[in-house]
């Protein structure tokens, strides 16, 4: 298996690629909707909703109450690990653990890593580079490859072009639009309505659980 293909989801046609059943915690309100592969679903709220607290929740991330399921197969029936590796959450500023880019690439990966680097206006020099000495927005397209590269089933972006301009913006969205067409399935939270509008095809508002 290589990132240019989803797994196994043309096997699942008639199934949800991804299915929440009352989704909850302390801040979301109980949560429900399915996603059929391929589909891009923009996430709203007011400031405090939970948007991102939704997604980590999905992501297995944060505790909560309720269920996910991924083309059928129930989250609280397979391991953690697992689970985050296809369903993968990625923030407006995502965590590196190592000093270079190059060094959370397996080497399998770096064939996929090296193609996407032109078509987000990353040269390679960029892989060797101190994370720090990064921009917010290399760094920000870089974990966009990191993602991508482990090949997930679903990928919950948060705020994902927020340090972009407009050109950077437009490689972002045609990479994830490739692989939308390929299966991925895509929650974004932007505070964007044009990108909304461009990427997804419908939108799930989100509420604050009102505190007894």
């Amino acid at each position: 298996m290589t990132p240019t293909s989803i797994p196994d989801s043309a096997a699942h046609a008639s199934v949800a690629a991804l299915e929440v059943q009352s989704l909850s915690s302390a801040v979301v309100e109980p949560t429900s909707f399915t996603l059929q592969a391929g589909e891009c679903v923009a996430i709203r709220g007011v400031s405090g909703a939970g948007k991102t607290r939704l997604l980590r929740l999905i992501a297995d991330l944060d505790p909560g109450q309720g269920e996910v399921l991924l083309y059928g197969q129930a989250r609280g029936r397979m391991p953690a690990p697992l689970w985050r590796r296809q369903v993968v959450y990625q923030g407006a500023e995502s965590n590196w653990w190592e000093n270079t880019a190059a060094a959370h690439f397996s080497v399998q990966q770096l064939p996929f890593v090296h193609d996407l680097l032109p078509r987000l206006a990353l040269t390679p020099d960029r892989l060797e580079a101190d994370i720090t000495q990064l921009s917010t927005g290399e760094r920000q397209r870089m974990a966009l490859i990191r993602s991508l590269a482990v090949t997930p089933r679903v990928l919950l972006l948060d705020e994902p072009t927020s340090a972009l301009d407009a050109d950077n913006v437009r490689r972002v969205e045609a990479v994830l639009a490739e692989r939308m067409q390929a299966g991925l399935v895509i929650l974004i939270v932007t505070h964007s309505e044009e990108q909304g509008l461009r990427m997804a095809g419908r939108d799930i508002e989100i509420h604050k659980r009102s505190q007894p």
